[in-house]
């Protein structure tokens, strides 16, 4: 048997889902290469969390650094390779899609998916998509959202962009069954994450007929985000998940999961447009 690799590559690791996620990889002894966009935040990660962390340097809509990137952690890692890549960089900014601007409705697909694909794309021959794999193939966790299947308003375009993140899971699933390379959705609920706080500013909307309706969301929001889990829960759940022997497909990691997963998935869509309406 060919042995595993304990290389991990997550992306978005400043803050958040991928800071919890590299800290709790780091706890189990992997050594975890994380994207970071600021000289600033590759310092003081490295700093915090210790010789197994390695920072790298790039924004995942930027072509040129994530192959800079891929080239210089494929020499590095010569003779070896990647365990397990976590697609977890993103973004989420609010707003009704009759009044967002459509280069923030852009961004969202930029960031969310084609960032996604961008990564996959370069790092998929560390993980073994290739006929001369000296390890073990890795393993890709996409990381979506509840609203990567349950659609909630004011936030069309990062429901849009996580919709498209799961049907493009289940495709490259699919496809990298040919070199044994497990592809498996992540889908949270509300998370004590800063992604929120940076997307939810409603102030550009307030003269709009939205606006007091988009008012009670965000205190639903705000609410949701109170209750929800850990960053640190949500990592070392994707560490049990990059070591489960047979994951699943997809996994719903949602706090209050009846009301919050199963319910909303369960209601014909004109019940739960209702249900909303009267939030």
């Amino acid at each position: 048997m060919k042995p595993v690799s304990k290389n991990i590559l997550i992306t978005g690791v400043s803050t958040g889902i991928g800071y919890g996620a590299a800290r709790q990889f780091v706890a189990r002894g992997y050594t975890v290469f994380g994207s970071v966009r600021t000289h600033s935040d590759a310092t003081r990660l490295q700093a915090e969390l210790g010789d197994l962390f390695v920072p790298l340097l790039f924004d995942v809509t930027d072509a040129d650094a994530v192959a800079a990137a891929a080239r210089s952690l494929t020499e590095r890692l010569a003779g070896s390779g990647l365990g397990g890549l976590i697609n977890n960089a993103g973004i989420a900014i609010g707003g009704p899609l009759q009044n967002q601007p459509l280069a923030t409705i852009r961004q969202h697909f930029e960031v969310n998916v084609l960032g996604l694909i961008q990564v996959t794309q370069a790092f998929l021959p560390l993980l073994g998509a290739r006929n001369d794999h000296p390890v073990e193939p890795g393993r890709i966790q996409n990381i979506s959202s509840v609203n990567g299947q349950v659609a909630i308003p004011f936030m069309g375009a990062y429901v849009g962009s996580k919709h498209a993140v799961e049907g493009l899971s289940h495709s490259l699933r699919r496809e990298l069954r040919l070199f044994g390379i497990k592809v498996i959705i992540v889908g949270p609920g509300a998370v004590k994450t800063p992604i929120w706080g940076k997307g939810t500013d409603m102030s550009p909307y307030a003269d709009t007929p939205y606006y007091p309706a988009m008012k009670r969301f965000l205190k639903q929001v705000e609410a949701a985000e109170n209750r929800g889990f850990s960053i640190d829960y949500l990592g070392e759940r994707i560490v049990d998940i990059h070591e489960a022997p047979n994951p699943r497909i997809r996994y719903a990691l949602v706090p209050g999961k009846l009301v919050g997963w199963i319910i909303p998935r369960l209601l014909p869509a004109r019940a739960l447009d209702w249900v909303l309406a009267r939030i």
